[in-house]
């Protein structure tokens, strides 16, 4: 127990606190105050901080929208193709952040296949609407799983009375159905709005001269070398995505609505007629436009010039199998495999720890362990920067080895697998923590009166009920760690190659036949990554049971 805490303490204390409070350091210094006087008196800096904050207000309101569009679709609509649908709705989450932005670009930019070839229209992209677009469009899944699951926890027997008693399905909906979806609206609106505002590899691809707080801090540290300045505007950015953390846990906190029913009971009467109609084809337009998109994507890698010479080509898929890019492809995929388990392990070991053992300390251990989603990448990638650089001190002393910069260690692969660790536990963290809520403690207290070990009874009687949230936390793990961008592009050095920092490159210089194979090779890998971890927890969650009857 004593080895398992603290662990999990050194885990998110450099991973995480450490990193931070270097920003906050820097960010408080002396020579950072006279810099707030300049940002709060700059018109530019101000324009920059309005366009952060709308640029996530209105993904999060988009990305919520299409995402209960599509759950409607599932739960109360009598239309076929469901699977279908529900299948396009999960391709972006397994994408890299930059498919979507490099296709769209292709599709509806000045010279767009779509835009100028169909419709003769040279239609600027760039800028605040092809951000909201692409991130909506990307994001928009988290909504979609959220609001699903919420739909379809509803116990139907509640809208059934409501409409014995005379009411309309338009007033059941309106009265009854959103009042009870009102946190599933608050937590994918939030956790959107600090995606959103925290998102650096859009910004970088679309949005021209509509300039973002993460943009911006990593413009200061890339081309003005300005560390004080980024820590500034990181201080800035973490407010609002902190802030919004926070008084999303408060309400849900607060804010109680609940059936008061064991298991929904009842049928789902769904929606016929000419009702449907509309939000079918709505729904359909955005599943044409994600086939689109991501058909781009496939057909862009394997074309001469997609829009303008579609002769087939190989070329750049050796040039990403074979050629330069083969090196990414091996780095990125070890170091995400040492990840993932680490990741995954950790996120349950600590939800375990905060409620079933840490009574008094757990708040804070949870806490600790969530600040890696609830800090802006961008942030936490400056402060791995500030805290882990060549000759940071302390005092006389030298605080913690280099792991970034010229001296990185392993070519600054210990400091890329901690960030994917740390951004990557969250997930297993909150999966964890509400699959123990549903498993109760008698069974744990059963082993342990058996003479089992509390570390032992976890492994073996917990870990195995509780397999479907160690998946889900792998599974989440591998695909951030594949596809993260914001947090570790400060972190590649020469000697460490990654897929996402490969695809920026390749889309910054036009290559855009590059990227695209770049990111269908990585989807592809993503794909290959959640079988085998299926097949891996699948096959250890037998062993257990097998086990477990030969020893009974």
């Amino acid at each position: 127990m004593v080895l398992a805490v603290t662990a999990c303490a050194i885990l998110v204390v450099l991973g995480s606190v450490y990193p931070i409070g270097a920003v906050l350091g820097s960010a408080l210094s002396p020579p950072a105050w006279p810099r707030y006087a300049e940002f709060f008196t700059s018109s530019a800096d101000l324009r920059i901080l309005g366009n952060t904050l709308l640029l996530g207000v209105l993904v999060g309101l988009t990305g919520t929208a299409i995402g209960f569009l599509f759950a409607i679709v599932q739960t109360r609509l009598d239309v076929p193709g469901k699977r279908v649908l529900h299948l396009i709705a999960l391709v972006p989450m397994v994408s890299p952040p930059f498919a979507v932005a490099t296709a769209t670009i292709v599709l509806f930019g000045r010279r767009g296949l779509v835009t100028h070839g169909l419709f003769g229209i040279e239609y600027d992209i760039y800028g605040l609407d092809g951000l909201v677009f692409v991130l909506s469009l990307s994001l928009f899944p988290v909504a979609y799983l959220g609001l699903l699951g919420m739909m379809r926890g509803l116990d139907p027997a509640i809208e059934e009375a409501a409409m014995t008693m005379g009411a309309s399905r338009w007033r059941v909906f309106r009265t009854v159905v959103l009042p009870l979806l009102a946190p599933g609206f608050a937590a994918p609106f939030l956790l959107l709005f600090v995606e959103a505002v925290a998102d650096l590899a859009n910004p970088l691809v679309v949005s021209g001269d509509y300039t973002v707080l993460a943009s911006r801090a990593y413009l200061a540290i890339t081309g003005e070398y300005d560390t004080t300045g980024a820590a500034v505007y990181s201080l800035i950015l973490l407010v609002p995505s902190v802030g919004v953390f926070a008084a999303q846990r408060y309400w849900l906190g607060r804010k109680t609505r609940t059936t008061i029913t064991g298991r929904p009971s009842g049928n789902v009467r769904p929606v016929t007629g000419w009702v449907r109609l509309p939000i079918l084809a709505l729904t359909a337009l955005v599943a044409l436009l994600i086939v689109t998109v991501y058909g781009t994507v496939v057909a862009g890698g394997v074309t001469r010039v997609f829009g303008v010479d579609h002769t087939l080509t190989f070329a750049y898929l050796r040039e990403v199998l074979l050629g330069v890019g083969r090196q990414a492809l091996l780095d990125t995929t070890l170091l995400a495999a040492i990840a993932t388990p680490i990741a995954g392990l950790f996120g349950l070991l600590i939800a375990w720890l905060a409620v079933r053992r840490l009574a008094g300390a757990g708040g804070w251990l949870d806490f600790a362990g969530t600040l890696g989603v609830a800090v802006p990448g961008t942030v936490l990638g400056i402060g791995y920067l500030l805290a882990y650089r060549p000759g940071r001190h302390l005092g006389d002393w030298q605080v913690f080895p280099s792991l970034v910069g010229g001296s990185a260690v392993a070519g600054g692969a210990v400091a890329i697998v901690l960030a994917y660790v740390v951004r990557s536990v969250p997930a297993g963290l909150r999966t964890g923590t509400g699959a123990l809520a549903q498993l109760h403690p008698s069974l744990e207290e059963a082993s342990r009166d058996l003479g089992a070990s509390p570390m032992r009874t976890f492994g073996r009687v917990t870990l195995p009920l509780i397999r479907p949230a160690l998946l889900t936390g792998l599974s989440y793990a591998f695909a951030r760690s594949m596809t993260s961008i914001s947090t570790i592009i400060l972190l590649v050095t020469p000697g460490t190659h990654i897929i996402t920092s490969q695809i920026l490159s390749a889309a910054n210089t036009g290559r855009y036949g590059v990227a695209f194979a770049y990111c269908t090779v990585l989807t592809a890998l993503v794909l290959t990554g959640f079988a085998v971890i299926r097949v891996l927890v699948g096959r250890t969650a037998v062993l257990h049971a097998t086990h477990g009857r030969r020893e009974r």
